[in-house]
């Protein structure tokens, strides 16, 4: 690390973009897999496009977890009481949380064509929000 402290900024900028890369890379994936009719996959995707959008935003905020629920409370800890995003972000997230886990541990669960459309476009929305709260903090 640079005595000015840059080394860790730099390496900090550069996780921030990677986590932000792969919420592309898995709303993308998330688009294909339900263009070929896998749902529960497209649910998965969808998840975790939002989940590392959210985590660049959370680690911008040197806020960093370990598991998937320390996140998600994070969400609303940290942004939804603060006033920085709606409220119905938070309801998205938990949604779409709830989903990709019993798609992901729960046997015989389905997934509707619309709903997963749906969860998809909101994770679009999702994850240009969390760019918005980057673009703001830097």
């Amino acid at each position: 690390m640079n005595p000015d402290g840059s080394g860790y900024s730099d390496y900090k900028k550069t996780l921030i973009r990677y986590w932000m890369d792969k919420a592309g890379e898995s709303l993308e994936s998330a688009i294909s897999e339900q263009a070929n009719h896998r749902l529960a996959p497209a649910v998965r995707s969808t998840y975790y496009a939002c989940f590392y959008a959210l985590s660049a935003v959370l680690l911008a905020r040197d806020k960093i977890f370990k598991k998937h629920s320390g996140v998600r409370g994070a969400l609303h800890k940290n942004l939804i009481r603060p006033g920085l995003i709606d409220p119905a972000w938070g309801r998205f997230y938990d949604r779409v949380f709830d989903s990709r886990q019993r798609g992901d541990y729960q046997p015989l669960i389905s997934f509707e064509t619309d709903e997963v459309g749906e969860f998809i476009e909101l994770a679009k929305g999702f994850v240009n929000e969390m760019s918005r709260l980057l673009t703001t903090e830097e």
